[in-house]
């Protein structure tokens, strides 16, 4: 009997009707587990402030130009992070009623909300340049193949020296291997996974680390910043 790999079963219609069911709360968007929001949010603003120190000719404190929060959800993250570290933030997000509470003023934090796309990441195609492009408990939904055509996009419109992030939970498999999640639809990926995915699409991991002060009983959860390969001098 031919197994099918974990991915295969993603299904963007039960994604959506899970999500939709979903109640347009903090609450909501991270499980039953709101009181992470902070140490979340912390440790994403950590993460950012070690990328931005290697850079000289920036100063650590400006805002970044233009950022987009992808699979924002009702705009957590843009609030309490993004929005106090770019100009402009973008947004992506797949459920309408969620995109809407994340145009209201109290979840636009303290920079400005700019378009507000209503899709889904497999079919968004940008067209704005970025420095940052956050990605955070959200890529589990595309395919690995959807992923690597999502990441080729992205790769393309991130400004030079700007970088792609990925913030997500890693699998716990004892084989080493991905695990889909049938009450959303949707894959946790190996360290290794995602790498193989990055290689795939272009790009190179810049800094990598895992997320400290979560609960045990969750998922680890690693960052990645990620930039375009350069081969031969050239971007690829």
């Amino acid at each position: 009997m031919v197994v099918q790999p974990p991915d295969s079963h993603i299904s963007h219609s039960e994604t959506l009707a899970y999500w939709n069911n979903t109640p347009a709360t903090v609450n909501g968007m991270l499980g039953g587990y709101p009181h992470v929001s902070r140490i979340d949010l912390r440790g994403s603003a950590t993460f950012l402030a070690k990328l931005r120190k290697g850079i000289s000719n920036v100063a650590p404190n400006s805002p970044l130009k233009r950022g987009v929060d992808c699979g924002a959800g009702i705009g957590r993250v843009t609030a309490g992070f993004l929005s106090k570290v770019c100009a402009v933030i973008d947004i992506v997000e797949p459920v309408g009623k969620f995109g809407q509470e994340a145009r209201v003023a109290e979840m636009s934090g303290e920079g400005a909300v700019g378009e507000v796309h209503v899709t889904g990441l497999e079919g968004w195609v940008p067209v704005e340049r970025y420095d940052l492009i956050w990605n955070q408990w959200c890529l589990g939904h595309l395919t690995d193949t959807q992923l690597v055509e999502y990441f080729k996009r992205c790769k393309c419109v991130v400004e030079n020296g700007g970088w792609i992030v990925v913030k997500e939970n890693m699998s716990t498999n004892p084989l080493g291997e991905d695990l889909f999640d049938e009450l959303d639809s949707s894959v946790t990926r190996t360290d290794m996974k995602f790498r193989r995915l990055f290689e795939e699409s272009g790009l190179e991991v810049v800094r990598s680390e895992l997320q400290t002060g979560f609960p045990k009983e969750l998922y680890p959860v690693r960052f990645y910043a990620l930039q375009p390969r350069a081969l031969n001098g050239e971007l690829t």
